[in-house]
């Protein structure tokens, strides 16, 4: 059973809460906390799976309870449940916080968000793993990449369209523009997609803030791992995107799912990056493996951190608030029969991407991604891959001329 911690300094609040969540007694244990030092003092004596926390109380704000939180029990899932709060406030808030949940909250969008970071936690056995995830405000970008949003954002003819632009062509800072955009930090109460779309709802002088003055993107720093190509694995990680969406596109599905296709491409590998930047010396080992001893990359990952890149990088899209389809196909693009649904979906479009993609530019490579045809035929869309094959040509022939 999920052990869920309320914090809010309103008695009646609290009182809601208990009288709104009754139904939920026998999936969650739940605690009420007044205050950040009573929360505290429920973590130090009994462990908690997430907490849920108002923003404005008077000693510990939400801010820094959720950030003693991190740094005391990084597991647990960190939630704000708050009023309208001053920017200063939600920008302390946007690294402590997995997510951000704006009263007056929908009965059912509360027990959905809390029900769902729960079941996240199924998708990583090692707990050390998921502690390291938990506690990632970011994940890494490309140095060159970084320089050049910072650099456009300190311009005074500042372009929100370039900046967009910039954001789209990066694996961490989609993910992590989508995260803000999606999560009500800054009062946007609709669902986004694009991460364009996204930087232009926040606007260039909140994009200024959270960039050059709380860090809310990050660089990798030197990493020396021999046998690791950072500008490969993001040409990949474009590219997977790109091709995603075009076999969407030739399905004919709605707007929303070729976008879901196309973030989930994106995003696939997001893991790769989080495991490459945090446990440098065991992504050594896997790659090492994966080139002397033949092995599948997955395979690799699982002698060696139990987990594969595939559900550590599903885990904190997950925690963040990105949508189901995303996550669902990012957690299961190297193994789509462990998640069968009814028909095309996000899932089908990155597993056919990434083995497209891998077919072009290593033709022949048994450590890739190889097609689960018998999970295309399962959904009845085998015959479909000579159209997918051909419409993506040209994004094909690009990746194997790189």
């Amino acid at each position: 059973m999920k052990r869920i911690l309320f914090v809010d300094d309103e008695p009646n609040l609290l009182a809601g809460l208990r009288r709104m969540l009754r139904p939920m007694r026998e999936e969650w244990e739940m605690g009420f906390a007044s205050g950040g030092e009573e929360a505290l003092g429920f973590l130090a004596n009994e462990p908690f799976d997430v907490v849920v926390s108002d923003m404005r109380m008077p000693g510990m704000d939400g801010a820094q309870l959720l950030s003693e939180v991190k740094q005391r029990y990084p597991q647990v899932v960190r939630i704000v449940l708050s009023g309208h709060s001053e920017k200063e406030t939600v920008f302390r808030s946007v690294g402590p916080a997995h997510q951000y949940l704006a009263k007056p909250c929908d009965p059912r969008q509360l027990k959905d968000v809390i029900s769902r970071a729960c079941a996240l936690r199924d998708l990583l056995s090692e707990d050390s793993l998921r502690n390291l995830v938990s506690q990632m405000s970011t994940i890494p970008s490309l140095p060159e990449t970084y320089t050049e949003i910072v650099k456009e954002l300190q311009s005074p003819e500042a372009s929100i369209k370039e900046v967009g632009q910039i954001i789209s062509k990066d694996v961490g800072m989609t993910a992590k523009v989508l995260q803000l955009v999606n999560s009500a930090f800054f009062g946007l109460r609709r669902h986004v997609s694009d991460p364009a779309q996204a930087a232009s709802f926040l606007g260039v002088d909140t994009l200024k803030a959270l960039v050059l003055s709380i860090q809310v993107f990050s660089h990798f720093d030197a990493v020396e791992i021999e046998g690791l190509c950072l500008d490969t694995l993001w040409t990949h990680s474009v590219m997977t995107g790109a091709l995603a969406k075009r076999i969407a596109a030739v399905e004919d599905v709605p707007e929303e799912l070729r976008d879901h296709a196309f973030l989930a491409g994106l995003l696939h590998d997001a893991g790769k990056l989080i495991i490459a930047a945090n446990l440098a010396e065991p992504y050594s080992k896997i790659l090492a493996a994966v080139e002397h001893e033949r092995l599948a990359f997955a395979e690799a990952e699982r002698r060696i951190l139990t987990n594969t890149h595939a559900e550590v990088g599903a885990y904190l899209l997950g925690l963040w608030g990105l949508a189901d389809p995303i996550v669902e196909a990012v957690a299961f693009h190297h193994e789509p029969s462990r998640c069968m649904g009814e028909g095309f979906t996000p899932l089908t479009a990155v597993h056919v991407a990434d083995a497209l993609y891998h077919e072009s530019s290593r033709p022949g490579d048994a450590k890739v991604s190889v097609l689960d045809t018998e999970y295309l035929e399962q959904l009845g869309l085998a015959d479909r891959l000579p159209a997918w094959r051909g419409r993506t040509a040209d994004i094909a022939q690009g990746a194997s001329a790189r």
